[in-house]
């Protein structure tokens, strides 16, 4: 049987250059296949990465009780003070707490491909909020100056965004704000903002709330001594969280339906190229029935026939399910695009293909092929000897 199979599968792979055209229907639809896959998952994956490295397990965010994002907390002054003097908060050389209560507002930006406009998150940030986070540090120009309107600019922002270079002004609330900097912030989603003075952002907004605090932990361990101690104060109705757990929830929305798109859109794409895999593998073995029939009437097994279709399916959606992987981590790993957040902002993230979601689409390449190949070789296997001879 092993033998049969081995020299019948041999000699079905030598003729494959003999129907070329027709097995190129199986690579190019699977190929295609598999990058549209790719790049939505692509999508999904850079997304939830970017928001979920912008948390640290020693920082903790706190809301209004019953916010599932800071557009739509509000909190007092009293409040945020309690909340930056609780247990468990860091404290500085000079024994402040390194806490940040912060706003967040939205502003209209152009994007720089389409030209449309973008929402855009301008933060409002404390006097901490650079020791809070260590990981944002200028590239290029100055710090913003209290009480001037003056803001620094995300990384990816700038490369989104029209009119947030150095020396620009952003007119917005009646005013013009000048970007005086430009920071990075190891590809977060604070690379997304524009971030100005807290006490400025408010004047210019007519606001006199805060919508969070962020606060910096002892320790990571610290977080349950601190959120009991808020969330058991009368004066305060608040939710206390983790910063990564934070952001995970905010990119969860967005990341289902980017993969609902990826294996909805991937789903009938892998339908058509199934279709084309079936047409392909019966136009085989209908032009190879006198072979076969030969084969079979000297002896050869039905199970080595049917092996034998089943290889070169499986080979052929192999080589489709590379060839669109290889050409979607080429073309779109590491590309910056943007998309709506929660906040109803832009987000700007990296697209990422990581060697899983290549494996898994070269798995799925290669089901197409099997489930295109059953089929005819279902049909191979039955190939009346005699009539298949007379025929020919």
């Amino acid at each position: 049987m092993f033998k049969q199979t081995t020299a019948i599968t041999a000699m079905n792979l030598r003729a494959i250059p003999q129907r070329l055209g027709t097995s190129w229907v199986i690579v190019i639809g699977i190929a295609v296949t598999v990058a549209v896959l790719v790049s939505v998952l692509a999508m999904a994956q850079g997304f939830k990465k970017t928001l979920a490295s912008t948390g640290r397990p020693d920082r903790a965010i706190v809301l209004r009780g019953g916010s599932n994002a800071e557009l739509s907390s509000t909190l007092s002054r009293e409040n945020t003070l309690t909340i930056m003097d609780a247990t468990g908060v860091k404290k500085d050389a000079d024994g402040k707490p390194l806490a940040s209560a912060e706003m967040v507002a939205v502003v209209a930006l152009q994007q720089r491909k389409t030209g449309t406009a973008a929402n855009v998150t301008l933060r409002g940030v404390g006097p901490k909020a650079f020791e809070l986070r260590p990981e944002i540090h200028l590239v290029a120009g100055r710090m913003f100056q209290p009480a001037v309107r003056e803001l620094i600019v995300g990384k990816s922002a700038v490369a989104q965004f029209k009119g947030t270079e150095i020396g620009s002004r952003i007119a917005f609330r009646d005013s013009e704000w000048t970007v005086v900097g430009e920071f990075e912030s190891n590809g977060d989603a604070h690379e997304s903002e524009l971030m100005g003075d807290i006490e400025t952002v408010l004047s210019a907004f007519r606001r006199n709330l805060f919508q969070s605090v962020t606060v910096l932990l002892d320790s990571p361990e610290a977080f349950n001594a601190f959120k009991d101690k808020l969330t058991t104060d009368p004066t305060l109705t608040v939710d206390v969280k983790r910063e990564a757990e934070y952001y995970a929830e905010q990119s969860k929305q967005v990341s289902k339906l980017l993969n609902f798109l990826a294996y909805f859109v991937g789903g009938f794409m892998a339908i058509g190229a199934i279709f084309g895999a079936l047409n392909t593998m019966y136009s085989a073995v209908s032009a190879r029935s006198l072979e076969i029939a030969t084969l079979r009437a000297i002896g050869f097994g039905a199970g080595a026939v049917v092996v034998s279709v089943f290889v070169e399916a499986l080979l052929l959606s192999l080589i489709g399910g590379t060839i669109g992987a290889g050409v979607a981590w080429l073309v779109f790993n590491g590309n910056t695009v943007n998309t709506l957040g929660s906040n109803f902002t832009q987000v700007v993230f990296h697209l990422t293909v990581t060697p899983g979601l290549l494996l898994g689409a070269i798995f799925w390449a290669c089901v197409i092929g099997v489930v295109g190949g059953l089929f005819p070789a279902i049909r191979a296997a039955r190939l009346p000897v005699a009539t298949a001879l007379r025929a020919a």
